[in-house]
């Protein structure tokens, strides 16, 4: 017997262990990526103290458009419906919080009703309230799909243009009617001047923080139920409605249900506009505002939320840029004095950016920010070794008796 003892056999080796939970964390945080959105974040929180009242409106019309986007994205990027009325959900919401939080009152011969109601009340009520009118017509929402549902959407613009402009008790008429000022846990977003940092603050600075507040959660809300499992629901509705339907997803629903959550998301930006521009006129809630949702989900990305806001930024904020620069654009005259407005200069070229979108980047701007990584090649089959040939026969000897 040998000194030595034999070796035990190694163990064989098994799979190597991936990273913990924190280790991915730490990896999350090190990406480009996340240093980036701190630092966006950062601007977008300091912005209220280096901007003029112009620019902050700009960016909250900016923001109430991507709420509103955010939701019609769901429908119509991610499920495959399409909707033509979106902008009467914006009504609804934006008159709904000036009925429930307005007092009774007269103005310009009209005499208007008013609940009373505390305003964040009002607004909560407001979204409900767009809700429970998408709600109403989610029955045929849930049936219909297509141009069919686009054309049967169309029917409430027309529908609610009218009642805007005659129901003068409840809107106003053709001037509108006073929006209440948002109060919040005693704080009131209007044109009261607040000192902050030796900075006043108004109604624009005040709303700036409340509208990233409700743009964050609106956007995470969305991404956590389109990167779940009603997306992925929603998603197959879009590709193959009848596979769908047979996997066993209730596609009507599905539909039904993402009609009202988007009817509520455009009821929140109602509501947001409604604080801004501080007073509601029929006419805006028209058939282009429901052009222009369509144009921000198509140029900045179908079924992205990131699309959604990228969109409703290049949308909204392109008049807004026109008109400030009018004196110093070419063939771009200021409202009033003739020639090409900046309202029509934009819409021609937002126009051309869809027709742009749709030929040569169908994922919409949204895709330009991701980095285009190619597809790993398969590693190769390792061949089968060949087999070796088998070695000739020597030749048989030849019989000397036998004839060559």
């Amino acid at each position: 017997m040998s000194d030595t003892a034999e070796a035990a056999p190694a163990a064989p080796a098994g799979p190597a262990p991936g990273p913990t939970r924190a280790q991915g964390v730490t990896e999350r945080l090190r990406r480009p990526r996340t240093y980036a959105v701190l630092a966006g974040s950062l601007l977008l929180l300091a912005l209220p103290f280096y901007l003029d009242r112009f620019w902050l409106q700009a960016g909250l019309f900016a923001m109430a458009a991507a709420i509103g986007a955010i939701g019609l994205n769901m429908l119509t990027g991610a499920t495959g419906q399409l909707s033509m009325g979106h902008a009467f959900f914006l009504a609804v919401g934006a008159y709904g919080y000036c009925v429930l939080a307005g007092e009774s009152s007269t103005e310009n011969g009209h005499t208007l009703t008013g609940l009373g109601l505390p305003t964040w009340l009002a607004a909560v009520l407001a979204v409900l309230l767009a809700g429970a009118a998408g709600g109403l017509f989610s029955p045929i929402a849930g049936r219909l799909r297509g141009a069919y549902l686009g054309i049967a959407t169309l029917a409430l613009i027309f529908i609610g243009q009218h009642v805007l402009f005659n129901a003068g008790s409840l809107t106003g008429g053709y001037n509108g009617r006073a929006v209440p000022p948002l109060s919040l846990f005693g704080f009131t977003f209007d044109d009261t001047e607040l000192v902050v940092a030796a900075v006043p603050f108004g109604s624009s600075e005040k709303l700036w923080y409340a509208g990233l507040a409700a743009l964050l959660l609106s956007a995470l809300f969305a991404r956590g139920v389109l990167r779940g499992r009603p997306g992925r629901a929603m998603n197959a509705i879009r590709d193959h409605r009848i596979a769908a339907g047979v996997m066993g997803v209730p596609v009507a629903r599905y539909r039904a249900g993402v009609f009202v959550l988007s009817s509520m998301y455009a009821g929140l930006a109602g509501v947001l506009l409604a604080l801004v521009f501080q007073r509601t006129v029929p006419e805006y809630f028209g058939m282009i505002l429901s052009l222009e949702y369509l144009a921000m989900i198509v140029i900045g990305g179908l079924g992205s939320v990131a699309g959604a806001v990228i969109g409703a930024a290049f949308v909204s904020l392109l008049p807004q840029v026109f008109t400030h620069y009018s004196d110093s654009l070419p063939l771009v005259s200021a409202p009033g004095t003739g020639g090409l407005a900046p309202g029509e200069a934009s819409r021609y070229l937002y126009g051309a950016a869809v027709v742009a979108v749709v030929l040569f980047l169908p994922g919409g701007l949204a895709r330009l920010g991701l980095a285009r990584t190619k597809k790993p090649k398969a590693p190769k089959k390792p061949g089968l070794p060949k087999q070796p040939a088998a070695p000739m026969q020597p030749a048989a000897p030849k019989n000397p008796g036998e004839k060559s």
